[in-house]
């Protein structure tokens, strides 16, 4: 059987983050997260509205939990390819790495959304992705900061670039997306100097990260067991 998360089957998946989100973030380092976890519902929502509908079609007898897994091998391993890849780039590379781990792993979110029946394209999505990247620890901080950086983005259009060096964006921008892909990943950046060991500890460190994010994902997506009332004796 194909591969039903296989974008090959989906011409229009984004892979990488979009150009223009890479300026946003460069721009408005502080609010990184919160600009890609907009753009990620606004892009991927509805790549995993669409990949859920067809792999239901396409395999009726499937659980929501295998549908779960299905997304959760392919991105993992894409996360780690992503790892291997560019680890002997240098610190440009370490960031752009973040990035795309970032946005792989927000795909990952709204694909378990998608196959536990919750829409991956409501405005709700975009903050779950922060609290379960733990970019912030409540929801309603993560409500806060998405409408800040919404609209910092309207003025953004308006008033032009951000006035910070392009250096100290750049390293702002690598270690908010490192925090966003997991603790372990900000290690990893450090580590980019460290010739030959870069390689295996981004490796590593992008597949856990990304393992912990699922298990965290399915957790909050997988619906409640229903307690079986007390037997009567």
């Amino acid at each position: 059987m194909p591969d039903p998360t296989d974008e090959d089957a989906d011409p229009e998946a984004v892979a990488t983050p979009p150009l223009g989100l890479w300026e946003r973030m460069k721009t408005d380092p502080q609010y990184a997260p919160e600009h890609l976890a907009l753009e990620a519902v606004r892009r991927l929502g509805p790549e995993a509205r669409d990949w859920a509908a067809r792999v239901r079609a396409g395999n009726p007898e499937l659980s929501a939990d295998e549908m779960a897994q299905l997304a959760i091998r392919k991105f993992v391993n894409r996360a780690r390819l992503s790892g291997a890849i560019s680890g002997a780039i240098g610190l440009p590379g370490a960031v752009v790495d973040m990035g795309v781990l970032a946005w792989t792993q927000a795909r990952l979110v709204l694909h378990i959304a998608a196959a536990y029946d919750h829409d991956p394209e409501h405005p709700d999505r975009a903050i779950d992705l922060l609290v379960l990247q733990r970019v912030h620890k409540i929801a309603q901080t993560a409500r806060l900061a998405l409408g800040v950086a919404a609209g910092r983005e309207r003025a953004s259009v308006l008033l032009g670039q951000s006035a910070t060096p392009l250096r100290q964006a750049v390293l702002r921008l690598g270690f908010k997306l490192a925090r966003m892909a997991g603790v372990r990943a900000v290690k990893r950046l450090a580590a980019k100097v460290v010739p030959g060991a870069a390689i295996l500890l981004g490796t590593w460190a992008n597949s856990s990260a990304t393992k912990d994010l699922a298990a965290r994902s399915v957790e909050l997506y997988r619906p409640r067991a229903i307690a079986s009332p007390p037997s009567t004796p």
